[in-house]
């Protein structure tokens, strides 16, 4: 009589489906509309005062290249301000201090996301976690923990500059939340972690031929903001936005997966731009 197994066989623990990420700055968007006619019934000294306190301001807030301005295109904002910070108590700090503004009077604040920096680690979770596992850990043991604490360590420190970088000097951006697809037919959350790699593998050999027109930093929202992601692409020809994304839409994780938010898109723009851009 032929046995598949013994008694005594006790299964391999399943290792983990959820990829490591290191996370970063914190990032907080702002989208503003310019409240145009309280703002032309201003007297011109009025107008002046308020804008060069709002320059005065902006200019110490972008001097370490963590701050920038951009003027929107369409209906959707006029102005979109931009933050990257060490945290999220000094980005509510940001806040305050832009919200104190005279200036702040005549904008409304149309919508704004808040997200983290984050690199995703698909191609190392899978061997991170086999090596563990080799070494007869448990998933989620202290002792694995501490060897998830330890990898995640000497790559944060690796990265860092990725994980809190400066606000690119290009002349374009192009910024958008996103989800991956959890519906009914396609789920995302269901796919096996060697398959959700392969296609974000993939997925990356197609913005790397892009690497030198177009700058990506993703910040990650799930549990911030009302989607999974932010996307903010830096570019100075700003065809080469559509050119990536149409390109990205034909490949499989964007293809079966990507729910997109909306699309903004902008013109760098310096805070002492303000009195031109606001008539003044």
């Amino acid at each position: 009589m032929s046995t598949t197994g013994t008694p005594n066989e006790v299964s391999a623990p399943a290792l983990p489906e959820v990829p490591l990420t290191l996370e970063g700055a914190s990032v907080l968007h702002q989208m503003l509309r310019i409240r145009w006619q309280p703002w032309k019934s201003l007297d011109a000294h009025s107008q002046k005062r308020l804008i060069q306190d709002a320059v005065t301001v902006l200019s110490t807030l972008e001097s370490g290249r963590q701050s920038a301005i951009f003027s929107v295109l369409g209906h959707k904002a006029d102005l979109m301000l931009i933050h990257f910070r060490p945290s999220l108590e000094e980005l509510n700090a940001l806040e305050f201090r832009l919200s104190r503004l005279g200036l702040w009077d005549y904008l409304d604040l149309s919508t704004s996301y808040v997200s983290v920096v984050e690199l995703g680690l698909y191609e190392s979770s899978q061997k991170t976690y086999e090596a563990l596992a080799a070494r007869g850990l448990a998933p989620h043991s202290p002792e694995w923990n501490g060897g998830i604490a330890e990898t995640l360590e000497r790559q944060r420190k690796a990265m860092q500059p990725r994980l809190f970088p400066e606000v690119p000097e290009h002349k374009h951006i192009c910024f958008y939340p996103m989800d991956r697809r959890r519906g009914e037919t396609a789920n995302w959350y269901r796919l096996p972690m060697a398959e959700r790699a392969r296609q974000m593998h993939e997925h990356g050999m197609v913005g790397r031929r892009f690497a030198g027109e177009v700058r990506q930093i993703i910040s990650g929202s799930i549990g911030w903001d009302d989607w999974e992601w932010g996307v903010d692409l830096f570019a100075d020809d700003p065809v080469v936005f559509k050119k990536l994304i149409y390109e990205m839409r034909f490949d499989e994780v964007s293809a079966m997966y990507a729910l997109f938010g909306p699309f903004y898109i902008g013109l760098r723009r310096k805070p002492e731009e303000l009195p031109a851009l606001l008539g003044a």
